[in-house]
């Protein structure tokens, strides 16, 4: 078996490795790193995302460069901030022992000053981002003369994001004799050019076969009439209680609603896309790293350079327009060696270019049928089991109360404890998921047995407003909270949120815009009185509603299904 000492690298390399307990490298790294330690070769990697692309250029970058010249000697470009910091603090882990190395994470949405001052002081190696790497350059704050390592990691997704004029102007500062570390997930005709325009005879080395995708990773897709796809969605979350996933829409708007709507059914969701300012997206991050968020839903371009451990399952809730951009999707999960599984919800019409997709990545994909409501009910109560199985006890904490615990169910025997212990959680989704329809479908003919409709219930809506919008740091999710919370109804009588930047309008069942307007009238945030008025002339409890309430209009997605992960939400 490989281990790192095999590969050429030094002692000091191989102790960091030691210390942040790596024993046997995988493929891209046994093969990438002693061909670029020779130190005079340009590299073609093709390898999926997650597979440890990093460490393979990254370790023989550090063991090249000297740490006596205070000059960047190597520049790694990638496609986003995300990537770039997480390259950054790889590299920082790999070099605790070399003494004297300064890497400098160069991307946008942070002060340009405080990388330019960075960078001043001496960095051996810049990790960025092409267009604040460009704004550097432009700036003449840093000298690209001396690099004699250039890495361009994730070429594709870089070109995919639109970065070619910015790696041309970068790539012509630098010098002709530096080696170029080309790494990729697939192959396109774009990185093909690159590789014949900068790279001189390169080493070529791909780990599986060439745009395919991970072995790890299982492939499943569902048929569904287009109406219910979001009912569907519900089911395959409840039906995988540990889930820990990202799913992808096409558009920023679809990302949004479906975020809310997940929020609304009391599922622990939130949306990630380009309208986020900076500081939102780094907010939805760490709430999605820490597993606070169990569910994120994202745009490609949003998610480009994600790298977050143990993703269960990717959900595309609609397919890339770009078949390329599966794989980056799938990629997501099954990272560092681990399985995961990418699912697809279609309709009957799409099924031709799951095929495509097949073709693409060399993998089949298994049909899957929506979970039944008995077998939602049977997965939640047995998980359910399973966490009272595993639990650790605290005895010390739990002492004290244990006698008066015993006392409570002294009348209860072991049977009848366990009946009701049961029941407690699993009653919910029991209730919910009785007579519940059959989502599977071969075509788009209509259903007589659907679920009701999302938005059922409150008869019309009305339109109101509030001086609270993105300028106050606010997403519509956090809004919907609010209005919930210093209202005291539900978010399934909350309708479409229309968020500006200075204020926003919202919609709420007619029934309730009173103890909507009274809840919110007398609110504060952040120290600042709340103004709420009705929109459009509308009054309380049967005003004029609006346009879209008075129409019925409704996103095609919106389902009928009223679910929630964990048995935690509002249900009827």
């Amino acid at each position: 078996m490989t281990d790192f000492k095999s590969l050429g690298l030094s002692e000091v390399l191989l102790k960091a490795i030691e210390s942040m307990g790596f024993v046997t490298p995988t493929a891209i790294q046994e093969q990438a790193i002693p061909a670029l330690l020779e130190g005079d070769n340009d590299l073609v990697g093709l390898a999926q995302t997650g597979t440890g692309k990093t460490a393979a250029f990254g370790l023989p970058m550090l063991q090249l460069i000297d740490p006596a010249e205070r000059f960047p000697q190597g520049l790694v470009l990638c496609p986003t901030r995300e990537l770039c910091l997480q390259i950054t603090g790889d590299l920082k882990a790999f070099s605790q022992f070399l003494g004297e190395v300064n890497i400098v994470a160069v991307y946008g949405g942070a002060n340009i000053s405080n990388q330019i001052r960075d960078l001043r002081r001496g960095a051996q190696i810049i990790v960025a981002t092409p267009g604040r790497m460009l704004d550097i350059i432009n700036r003449g704050a840093t000298n690209l003369s001396n690099i004699r390592y250039l890495v361009l990691d994730e070429a594709d997704e870089m070109l995919n994001m639109g970065f070619q004029e910015d790696i041309n102007s970068i790539l012509s500062n630098t010098p002709d004799t530096k080696n170029t570390w080309l790494f990729s997930a697939t192959m396109p005709n774009e990185v093909k050019r690159i590789s014949r325009s900068y790279m001189d005879d390169p080493v070529e080395i791909t780990v599986g076969s060439k745009n395919t995708g991970n072995v790890n990773i299982e492939h499943e897709y569902y048929v569904v009439r287009a109406r219910e796809k979001y009912a569907a969605l519900k089911r395959i979350v409840d039906y995988n209680p540990e889930i820990f996933a990202i799913i992808f829409t096409r558009t920023k708007i679809e990302a949004q609603e479906i975020a809310e709507h997940l929020i609304r059914d009391g599922y622990n969701a939130d949306a990630l896309h380009g309208d986020l300012s900076q500081q939102q997206r780094d907010k939805v991050m760490k709430r999605y790293r820490d597993r606070s968020l169990q569910l994120l839903i994202a745009t490609d371009v949003a998610a480009r350079g994600i790298d977050v451990s143990d993703i269960t399952h990717v959900i595309n809730y609609s397919l890339p327009d770009d078949i390329e951009n599966y794989t980056h999707r799938s990629g997501r999960t099954a990272r560092a060696g681990k399985s995961g599984v990418s699912i697809a919800i279609i309709n009957s019409r799409e099924t031709g270019r799951i095929r495509q997709i097949e073709k693409v990545i060399g993998k089949k994909f298994e049909k899957g049928e929506i979970p039944s409501g008995y077998d939602v009910c049977e997965k939640q109560l047995f998980a359910l089991i399973h966490k009272v199985h595993e639990v650790k006890v605290n005895e010390e904490q739990i002492g004290p109360y244990l006698n008066r615990i015993y006392k409570e169910f002294e009348n209860l025997d072991k049977e009848e404890l366990i009946r009701r212990f049961a029941s407690l959680e699993f009653n919910r989704f029991l209730e919910y998921y009785l007579n519940a329809p059959d989502l599977n479908s071969a075509d788009e003919r209509p259903s007589k047995s659907r679920e009701r409709d999302h938005t059922s219930g409150g008869g019309s809506f009305t339109r109101m407003f509030v001086n609270l919008g993105s300028v106050d740091d606010l997403t519509r999710g956090d809004l919907l909270r609010f209005i919930c919370d210093n209202s005291g109804i539900s978010g399934q009588q909350v309708g479409r949120i229309d968020l500006k930047g200075i204020h926003t309008f919202f919609e709420v069942e007619s029934s309730e815009a009173e103890t909507v307007y009274n809840g919110l009238k007398s609110g504060s945030f952040k120290g600042r009185n709340i103004r709420v008025d009705y929109a459009e002339g509308n009054k309380s409890g049967g005003g004029r509603p609006s346009k879209s309430s008075r129409h019925g209009a409704k996103p095609s997605w919106k389902s009928s299904s009223r679910g929630s992960q964990g048995g935690k939400g509002k249900r009827r």
